[in-house]
């Protein structure tokens, strides 16, 4: 994570020019002299802290050669410091000579390339330290779900008889289909995609703020209603899903079917008053994560975690087209983060529920290829969610609050990550769950203050 905060701190330095304000090596003037502004010292701090971090570095490797590591880990963390001295090499060029782009791409490539290499190193350190070396990992095997459900006379699910209580039950149903408890993050992914999108247009207004957000909860509860209609069977087999509306029979199915219908139009409908593009998104989203997803995905591959993760990338490029009408790098960025995000933050999940998605017979990672490896897969993905998120605050719209919230946040889900290889329980998971939750939520919440506060 000291690597990383260099690279956010070297990214931040470019696009607010600090290192144009010390334009010499090791500081500034001279080379010697201290700098005269307080951006300045943003570049010096960060020179004096890639000296800090790279003696812990050379520390590392010693260690790792004295307490005779694994060939692996040994090999990843000596990449990782040969990169390093060229990586300051670079560092020093660029100072000198100016922020010219091929340079400041290889610098930033170089120090990614570094957090790379130390990341692996940890998931692989970790693996061989708290994982299960007799655990079986069938990479093909999918899991055969439970004997089918009694049949219907047997189903007697207990739903309220007196008329006032029913009703309440039933509006309470239709809430729950839309699965209220994603949008907060989802609406959130695509305010950050608006306000990015406002940094190159000014077609930022309440008017499509509001329609923005407002089609975009109803996409989510339309394709919410069709997860619960397509595997209300299956629900019922699961212990976290058994009281679904859908699976106790308090929302009739084509009763279900009409409503998210009704959703999908309404929501449709908002996005085409905004633009054509952001409508066509809208209804890519509802059908991938209701087709493509559900049916296709969830049942049959260990990677539906993966693939799945378009979905919850698109809010970000419908906020993003919203505002701009077109496809752009911020809103590609965005998304390349959020999509990077869902398996670090849904392998979690899938740990606490292992048994319940091993009983509806789904192949998520836990289920098919072990906790061991959905752990170190937690590891990997959260690095590279981190690299996604350095490559989206090369926008000049992002400052030192988003290279902030992505370091102090993304070290705290590691901290839990590392600290589920040796807890190794649902508690554990959970609480990972939610770190990476708050990662998310800080990280955009920085994204619409930078670019709309400061």
């Amino acid at each position: 994570m000291g690597v990383y905060l260099l690279v956010l701190v070297g990214v931040t330095t470019a696009v607010t020019d600090a290192a144009a304000a010390c334009a010499a090596w090791p500081v500034c003037g001279n080379g010697w002299a201290t700098p005269e502004s307080t951006i300045g010292w943003l570049a010096v701090g960060h020179r004096v802290a890639a000296v800090i971090i790279g003696l812990l570095a050379v520390v590392t490797l010693g260690v790792g050669v004295y307490e005779q590591v694994e060939r692996r880990v040994l090999t990843a963390v000596a990449v990782g410091s040969i990169l390093y001295p060229i990586q300051a090499a670079v560092g020093a060029v660029v100072a000198i000579q100016g922020p010219e782009l091929t340079l400041s791409i290889i610098h930033l490539v170089g120090g990614l390339s570094i957090f790379l290499t130390l990341s692996i190193a940890l998931a692989w350190s970790l693996e061989t330290e708290t994982g299960d070396p007799t655990e079986t990992q069938a990479t093909t095997t999918k899991p055969e779900p439970d004997p089918d459900l009694p049949p219907a006379s047997e189903h007697d699910p207990d739903l309220p008889t007196d008329p006032r209580k029913r009703l309440i039950a039933t509006v309470r149903a239709y809430i729950r289909l839309t699965k209220p408890r994603l949008m907060w993050l989802l609406c959130l992914v695509a305010s950050a995609g608006m306000t990015l999108g406002a940094t190159t247009s000014a077609r930022l207004t309440p008017t499509i703020i509001l329609a923005t957000l407002g089609g975009g909860v109803l996409s989510i509860g339309a394709s919410g209603t069709f997860n619960h209609v397509l595997e209300r069977d299956v629900d019922r087999r699961m212990q976290r899903t058994s009281d679904r509306p859908l699976a106790t029979d308090l929302v009739p199915v084509w009763n279900a079917i009409a409503f998210g219908i009704t959703l999908t139009v309404a929501s449709i409908a908002l996005f085409a008053w905004i633009n054509t593009l952001a409508a066509i998104l809208g209804g890519i989203a509802i059908v991938f994560y209701s087709v493509v997803y559900t049916l296709l995905l969830k049942p049959n591959t260990v990677q539906n975690t993966v693939i799945g993760g378009a979905a919850g990338a698109l809010p970000a490029l419908i906020g993003w087209t919203a505002v701009t009408g077109n496809i752009g790098f911020g809103g590609l960025a965005l998304a390349i983060v959020i999509f990077m995000w869902t398996p670090a933050h849904f392998y979690n999940l899938a740990l606490a529920y292992k048994e319940d998605y091993e009983r509806g017979g789904f192949p998520m990672m836990p289920v098919v290829r072990g906790e061991t490896e959905t752990r170190k897969h937690v590891i990997w993905w959260l690095a590279l969610t981190l690299v996604a998120a350095a490559g989206l605050a090369t926008m000049e719209a992002l400052g030192i609050v988003y290279a902030l919230a992505s370091v102090i946040f993304g070290t705290v889900f590691l901290y839990f990550a590392i600290k589920l290889h040796y807890e190794q329980t649902e508690t554990a998971a959970f609480h990972t769950f939610h770190a990476s939750n708050a990662y998310l939520g800080s990280v955009l919440i920085a994204i619409v203050f930078d670019t709309l506060v400061i």
